[in-house]
């Protein structure tokens, strides 16, 4: 039972390891921005590693410096521990005073602003990672 445990458990990990690969993202005019690979590595158009999103929810600039968390709770704080924004379980993203800042459809990576305006795409990837990205400027 065990052994035919672990050979389900490693083809899942294959299957899902299959679809683990770098994902594109685009700026609302579908212009290519960068990517964020499977170890949470931001690049951007030059293939330059602008950020990191760490395995345990810390967001560090290039430098290697912490500028922020994400919580298991959807919640997206600054290095100071305040938040700074968060997002719900339908995929809006609101800012620290819970204004709408946009929308991440799951099923089609759209990303638009809080008037609807496509602002971008990304796919396949942790919509707390795409907020961060798109409307929290981490990283410059």
């Amino acid at each position: 039972m065990k052994k035919t445990l672990k050979y389900m458990l490693l083809a899942v990990l294959l299957l899902m390891g299959a679809q683990a690969q770098a994902q594109t993202l685009r700026d609302g005019e579908y212009n290519y921005l960068g990517k964020i690979s499977p170890n949470g590595t931001v690049r951007n158009a030059r293939y330059d590693a602008i950020g990191f999103f760490n395995s345990d929810g810390t967001i560090a600039n290039s430098k290697n410096r912490v500028v922020g968390r994400l919580t298991s709770d959807l919640q997206i704080l600054d290095d100071d521990g305040e938040r700074v924004g968060y997002i719900t379980a339908t995929g809006e993203v609101h800012d620290g005073e819970s204004e709408l800042l946009g929308t991440i459809e799951r099923s089609s990576g759209k990303v638009t602003d809080a008037h609807g305006k496509v602002i971008g795409y990304a796919h396949g990837i942790s919509m707390l990672w795409i907020a961060s990205y798109y409307f929290f400027d981490f990283f410059d």
